[in-house]
């Protein structure tokens, strides 16, 4: 089993619905991968073409447990006086990407651009992301904490 980190850059949004009548919208992404999430700052009046470039770290195994190996983005308004409203979402399937990275140490997809949909599934926007998977050293395993626990030299 290879383990590693997969680097997650969000870098903009275009084209995001307007989900408040009479102000601009606070968009922010939430990521989800495998029970981990990570959330981008929110953009204050960042209206329907937010900015955001931000990276964030996600621990990933190829083959690993179960099979989705998906990358889930959630484009969310802040909303302060409210629940903040849903604007769509994004899926990245990066199995094809972890299995390049197992084999070579390192796989990359270069930021592009990925559709978001409504509920309904129609478009509404995109989102430019861009992915990297670089295996875990073994000597990153040597003299760690596993579990809670340091390992014994007995």
């Amino acid at each position: 089993m290879a383990i590693g980190f997969m680097e997650v850059l969000v870098v903009k949004a275009k084209g995001l619905p307007l989900s408040d009548l009479f102000a601009r919208i606070d968009p922010y992404v939430l990521i989800q991968y495998k029970g981990q999430e990570r959330q981008t700052s929110v953009v204050h009046e960042g209206g329907s073409n937010p900015v955001w470039n931000e990276k964030f770290v996600f621990s990933a195994e190829y083959p690993g447990s179960g099979d989705q190996f998906k990358l889930s983005f959630k484009i969310k308004d802040k909303d302060f006086f409210s629940s903040d409203d849903f604007l769509g979402q994004a899926e990245i399937y990066v199995e094809d990407l972890l299995a390049v990275g197992a084999e070579n140490g390192r796989a990359e997809l270069h930021p592009r651009k990925y559709r978001v949909v409504g509920v309904d599934q129609s478009y509404c926007g995109e989102i430019e992301v861009g992915v990297t998977f670089t295996l875990k050293e073994e000597d990153d395993y040597l003299d760690k904490d596993i579990g809670g626990w340091k390992e014994s030299d007995c």
